[in-house]
């Protein structure tokens, strides 16, 4: 069992902190400490995020926003420098946010659709881990976190860009781990949600009941554990919430 100061003073950046997953993993990794970075496209979601961890009385979060399907050089640069300048170091990366993409087949699939997906999902992933990467070694045990699928290690037909920027993601992990095996001071895992009530899973099975699936909130030990120091061994491991 955690304890609840797990995460005590740990700055940590959330992607897609503005709702889902992200907002939920925010929340408690703020309740169990830390310094929390809330990133993401839409200010008015940030802020509901932002208010909702003050309202609770923890550390006060700050708010960056960056639209990662048009960021470019400067953009995560400026993220990097601000973020230093506030907080010297980096202890933590969640890589949260991603965009469905269409439910199609191969043959129909959208080009520009599958441009962006990839984009977004995989590649903005890596330029935020290669811009913060110094940040991250300036903490003495940092742990960056992406987010992966069950259809990113099973393809399965129909989620097209969306698996195989996921399997992408399983296979960056695993790179990134291995090139820093002689490095305990960072490490680099991917955790699979699963089944969770969000816009995201909404979209990509309509019919389906919310009222049946595990809200974010119901989730977040795993999040946590891969955070603190409890895990400082893991690394390189795709582990899934449920």
């Amino acid at each position: 069992m955690l304890s609840g100061n797990c995460l005590e003073n740990k700055v940590i950046l959330i992607t897609g902190a503005g709702s889902g997953i992200g907002k939920a993993a925010a929340i408690s990794y703020a309740s169990h400490g830390a310094k929390v970075i809330l990133l993401g496209k839409t200010l008015s979601k940030l802020e509901k995020t932002y208010d909702q961890i003050i309202s609770k009385g923890y550390k006060d979060p700050s708010i960056s926003l960056l639209d990662l399907s048009k960021a470019d050089g400067n953009d995560y640069s400026d993220l990097k420098n601000n973020l230093v300048s506030n907080y010297n170091h980096l202890d933590g990366l969640l890589l949260n946010a991603s965009v469905l993409g269409d439910r199609s087949p191969i043959e129909d699939y959208d080009i520009s659709v599958w441009v962006q997906t990839l984009h977004i999902n995989l590649t903005a992933q890596f330029i935020l881990v290669q811009t913060l990467l110094p940040a991250l070694h300036l903490s003495n045990n940092a742990s960056v976190v992406f987010t992966s699928s069950g259809v990113g290690k099973v393809g399965k037909a129909y989620w097209g860009a969306y698996a195989v920027s996921k399997f992408g993601i399983e296979g960056l992990t695993q790179i990134l781990s291995n090139e820093h095996s002689n490095d305990k001071s960072i490490r680099f895992n991917c955790i699979n949600p699963g089944a969770v009530a969000t816009n995201m899973r909404k979209a990509a099975y309509p019919l389906e009941n919310p009222k049946n699936l595990l809200k974010p909130e119901d989730i977040m030990e795993r999040y946590l554990w891969l955070m603190s120091d409890e895990s400082i061994n893991v690394c390189g491991e795709s582990l899934d919430c449920q």
